[in-house]
C-alpha cells in the first residue's frame, strides 16, 4: 500500500499535537510526504511552500475554524483533495465543509485506514441521513469538558470557571469514565 501514495503531498492540520505526530507517524509510513501545522496561518505557508494533493484539516483549531482553511487550500491547489476531522459531528458543519469544496467529512476518532479511504473515495457514504447518530448529550458534554479542560493546561478550577460550574461538579463529572457515542 506504501507504493501506490510514495511521494504524495499529504498536509495535515491539527491543534493536538500529539495526535498530529500519531497520524503523521501514520501517513509516513504508508509512503505520504506529509507536512504538519497546527494553525491556518501556518498550513497556508506550508501548502505554498510544498503545494500538496490532498490535506486532513481538524475542524476547530484553537481559536479558528478548519472551515476557513478550506477555500484557502483550494485556493493554492484547486485539485487539492480535502478531508476535514472533527470530534463534534454535526450535519450542518458536514454540509458547511462539503460546500467549501471538502471531499469528505470524518468524526473523530479516525484511523489511519479511515483518513486513506477519505482521500482516496473508498470511505462509505451514507447516502440516507437516517443513518447519522450524532453524539448524545452526555458525549458532547463530556467532549467539552475535555477541550475547556486542554484549554486551561489541565486546571481544575480554571476549566470550571470557564464552563460556569462548581469545581465540586466538575470533579464528580471528570471522575466517571466517559460515557459511549
Amino acid at each position: 500500500m506504501a507504493e501506490k501514495y510514495m511521494g504524495e503531498k499529504l498536509l495535515l492540520v491539527d491543534d493536538d499535537e500529539i495526535f498530529l505526530g500519531v497520524l503523521g507517524k501514520a501517513m509516513r509510513n504508508r509512503g505520504f510526504d506529509v507536512s504538519s501545522s497546527t494553525g491556518i496561518a501556518d498550513a497556508v505557508r506550508q501548502a505554498r511552500k510544498k503545494t500538496p494533493a490532498m490535506a486532513v484539516v481538524d475542524l476547530k483549531l484553537r481559536g479558528e475554524s478548519g472551515l476557513d482553511l478550506i477555500p484557502l487550500l483550494i485556493e493554492i491547489n484547486p485539485a487539492m483533495n480535502i478531508v476535514v476531522l472533527t470530534g463534534y459531528s454535526s450535519i450542518a458543519t458536514a454540509v458547511t465543509a462539503i460546500k467549501r469544496g471538502a471531499a469528505d467529512y470524518l468524526s473523530k476518532p479516525v484511523t489511519a485506514g479511515d483518513v486513506i479511504n477519505a482521500l482516496s473515495g473508498e470511505s462509505p457514504k451514507k447516502d440516507d441521513l437516517e443513518d447519522f447518530r450524532p453524539m448524545s448529550v452526555e458525549r458532547m458534554e463530556w467532549e467539552h469538558i475535555q477541550k475547556v479542560l486542554k484549554e486551561n493546561d489541565g486546571n481544575i478550577s480554571a476549566t470550571a470557571r470557564s464552563l460556569g460550574m462548581y469545581r465540586r461538579t466538575l470533579q464528580r463529572k471528570l471522575a466517571k469514565k466517559p460515557v459511549a457515542g
